[in-house]
């Protein structure tokens, strides 16, 4: 990602900044984080050697409340990327009206080449290095890109043993016997339904009978295909890093799920034809969902789409340069931002449970991320249509709005 990650963030800001008519003050202190810190983490490996890593935790924003944000274990982390990912989940978590602020941490290092053991001292002692920081009241990480359940089980309880007391508020995405909750792990799939459902609903269209496109079949992708084809609509094409399988039919989601779960990958269905992965983006649909990696719908592919909504379920899956391709075309994109929010809502859930000491029944959890999300789009919809801008531009300015409103509240100290 590099430092254009960055830039890209601060180019959003800007624009917002501009449409939502920003004072200049507060949109000079949100292009800068509130606090970066660099940490070196050594550890010993299993061969007696020790390797440092390097460590970050960033606080972009914490005027709405807490630092929220996930970690991630990645060879080519670098600290500009991790203050992006920050500043992205200040104005999610604006957007969704939910009472965090962003940050984002992570420690760069290749995690597919350490053992269970290294893993685990190098989760402990990044957690030990930035345990300053953390806390149910001040930052609450969540699992990222090759971090999961035990790797917070781990921050939990390294960050316990430092305090000498029990945090089950100090981190989400935690396992269930540790206070998680059930619904966490598809609640990105369930809030990306309810958005398709509401944007749908403001077009026009019909839901039941629709045809989608999904590009990845993961942790979200998956979940999804089988939401949306309960809700009635037909998944007609289906594309991983292995390869993209298609039916005009529909895909049997359940035999495909078996498939993937034996092979690892889409490819060689055999309730689909086998189509090129570039050729996904040919298939004539009225929902495109790409749930896998970010940048792949690049300026040609847009020029190449054949379908009339899109919505985010991966972090950054649409470029800069493709956008305006996408809005002179009339293809409706409900962004990233907002999409793929009922992670983050379903961490705040979790959260207020902690602090409860009480766990919510399923039918609540449930109901309470449906309304979070609806909420959150139709906050941005209208902002859409009052300003005649894309789904994008408008969930930002939602989000500056909310976050200058609380740094007006506030005032500044001292």
């Amino acid at each position: 990602m590099g430092t254009s990650s960055w830039d890209a963030v601060l180019e959003r800001l800007d624009d917002a900044a501009t449409l939502a008519k920003l004072d200049p003050d507060i949109h000079r202190l949100l292009r800068e984080p509130r606090r970066v810190l660099e940490v070196s983490v050594p550890v010993r490996m299993d061969d007696g050697s020790v390797e440092v890593f390097t460590g970050w935790r960033v606080h972009h924003d914490t005027t709405r409340g807490p630092g929220k944000g996930g970690i991630r274990f990645h060879p080519d982390l670098d600290v500009d990327e991790v203050k992006a990912l920050a500043a992205m989940m200040t104005f999610k978590t604006a957007v969704l009206d939910l009472p965090f602020g962003g940050a984002k941490g992570g420690v760069r290092c290749d995690p597919t080449q350490m053992s269970l053991t290294e893993l685990e001292r190098v989760t402990r002692r990044y957690t030990y290095e930035i345990s300053p920081l953390l806390g149910p009241d001040t930052d609450i990480p969540a699992p990222d890109v090759n971090t999961d359940g035990r790797v917070m089980a781990w921050l939990m309880d390294t960050l316990s043993m430092v305090e000498s007391r029990t945090l089950p508020g100090s981190v989400t995405g935690k396992p269930l016997a540790i206070g998680g909750t059930k619904n966490h792990a598809g609640a990105t799939s369930s809030g990306c339904l309810v958005c398709s459902r509401a944007v749908f609903r403001e077009m026009e269209m019909r839901f039941t009978g629709s045809r989608v496109v999904l590009q990845g079949f993961g942790k979200v992708g998956g979940p999804l295909a089988f939401l949306l084809s309960s809700a009635g609509l037909r998944v007609v094409a289906v594309g991983d890093a292995g390869g993209a399988v298609a039916n005009e039919g529909g895909l049997d989601v359940g035999g495909l799920a078996d498939h993937v779960s034996e092979t690892g990958s889409v490819a060689g269905f055999a309730g689909g034809e086998v189509v090129p992965a570039d050729a996904l983006w040919d298939v004539e649909c009225e929902l495109l969902v790409p749930a896998a990696l970010g940048g792949v719908i690049t300026a040609s592919v847009a020029e190449r789409l054949r379908t009339k909504v899109i919505v985010e379920a991966a972090n950054g899956p649409t470029t800069t340069g493709a956008q305006p391709i996408l809005d002179r075309r009339g293809i409706v994109v409900v962004p990233d931002i907002l999409a793929n929010a009922g992670g983050v809502t379903a961490s705040y859930f979790e959260w207020a449970q902690a602090r409860q000491g009480y766990p919510w029944d399923d039918d609540l959890v449930a109901e309470r991320l449906r309304t979070r999300m609806d909420g959150g789009f139709t906050s941005v919809w209208a902002r859409s249509q009052t300003l005649g801008v894309n789904m994008r531009a408008a969930a930002f300015v939602v989000a500056v709005e909310r976050l200058a409103a609380a740094h007006e509240a506030r005032g500044l100290f001292p």
